[in-house]
């Protein structure tokens, strides 16, 4: 079955929760996304892109001393060598030019490790549009090599300070500003979050990732990956990762969730792994939420995971079995970036480190398993936060 279905739904979840003011800019977002995705122009437009300024094919790495660590055979997806250092570039990259047909005039973007931010300045500044991008203002401070990236890049920073200082602070207050101009104004959402056609989209603009990997493990051990490993926040990673390996029903899915300090509510950022449903800035979908039905602020040592909720096609791939979720705690995710750092000469971002970790149980549980894992970024990004944990305690 082909999902989402007409009204935007992955089973009982996803659809279109929002004030309607938005309704209209939306339903141009459809009709823009049904007129030019799969058109032959925009197509080429975006795959030229892809190949000659953001780097694609990005590589898929043999990983030897972790796989002799491990007991296993561990391969990499290289989303960290993509220009600007994570998958973000593909979905800000594709969204700017789907602006650009549809007559904005410029892009506003959210952003939480700074990842997206990044993405989409750098995109709209490849593109000719200015670029407003709303951060929490937590992030904001642990995050400030990509804050200063991004302003290098032409983009004005607006730290939020209102609600949990946090990304899902930063998707309000992006909401409050596209609803204030909804025809000059393009919302580029970093996840696969959101109202209907958002999950779809990024999705459809992040799948490249799969469809690579899977080509390459193809071409280089002739065989498919007896698992496939993503960290989850949003989704978009996992899911642009998954969607390619969704029908080769012998290939495991596993995402990775951030599991911060533990299971109270509170202390991780986990919604499939702890949430419930509920409706979360215009989806239903999995929230951590308390029984009176207030979504609850979050804890994870990476910023890009620290969301109260998940994209709707994650709760559907988990209701119908399909994919396998669980989480890692900081300190485990701490410990497997190190271990890749160290015995691999790879840095990768904290939200990368958490699907390590789970790769790497997932290993000691099934001895001589090909595992295939998305290294959605690059660590750099996260020094201000490494040197108050991890390399303190080498100090």
């Amino acid at each position: 079955m082909d999902l989402p279905d007409i009204k935007g739904r992955y089973g009982a979840f996803g659809g279109r929760y929002v004030p309607e003011t938005l309704v209209p800019a939306l339903d141009r977002l459809q009709a823009g996304i049904e007129r030019y995705l799969h058109d032959a122009d925009f197509q080429a437009e975006f795959i030229n892109e892809l190949r000659t300024w953001v780097g694609r094919p990005t590589a898929l790495s043999h990983a030897p001393t972790l796989s002799k660590r491990w007991g296993a055979d561990v391969y990499l997806k290289r989303e960290d060598l993509a220009h600007t250092g994570a998958h973000k570039i593909n979905n800000a990259v594709g969204q700017t030019l789907l602006a650009k047909r549809l007559g904005a005039k410029r892009i506003i973007a959210e952003t939480g490790a700074g990842q997206h931010g990044v993405a989409s300045a750098a995109a709209a500044a490849r593109l000719g549009m200015p670029c407003v991008v709303y951060m929490g203002a937590v992030d904001v401070e642990r995050q400030a090599p990509n804050v200063d990236r991004m302003k290098l890049l032409g983009a004005t920073v607006v730290p939020v300070t209102g609600g949990d200082k946090t990304l899902r602070a930063a998707i309000d207050e992006a909401l409050r500003d596209w609803v204030s101009d909804p025809d000059g104004t393009y919302y580029s959402l970093g996840s696969a979050v959101g109202p209907h056609p958002y999950p779809y989209l990024v999705r459809e603009l992040q799948s490249v990732i799969g469809r690579e990997a899977r080509e390459q493990l193809l071409a280089s051990s002739g065989r498919l990956p007896d698992v496939v490993v993503a960290c989850v926040g949003g989704g978009s990673n996992a899911i642009g990762l998954f969607h390619a390996f969704l029908s080769d029903l012998a290939v495991k899915l596993l995402g990775v969730e951030a599991g911060g300090r533990g299971a109270g509510l509170g202390d991780n950022a986990a919604s499939l792994t702890f949430g419930t449903p509920g409706v979360l800035q215009g989806s239903y979908t999995l929230i951590l939420q308390d029984t009176f039905g207030q979504v609850r602020e979050t804890h994870s040592v990476s910023a890009g995971l620290d969301y109260s909720g998940v994209g709707p096609e994650h709760a559907y791939l988990m209701k119908t079995g399909r994919v396998a979720y669980e989480s890692a705690t900081d300190s485990e995710t701490l410990d497997a970036l190190a271990e890749c750092a160290k015995y691999e000469g790879i840095l990768p971002a904290i939200e990368s480190a958490h699907a390590f970790f789970g790769a790497r149980r997932f290993a000691r549980k099934n001895p001589g398993a090909q595992i295939l894992i998305g290294c959605s970024g690059r660590g750099d990004k996260d020094m201000p936060i490494l040197q108050h944990t991890l390399l303190r305690e080498m100090r």
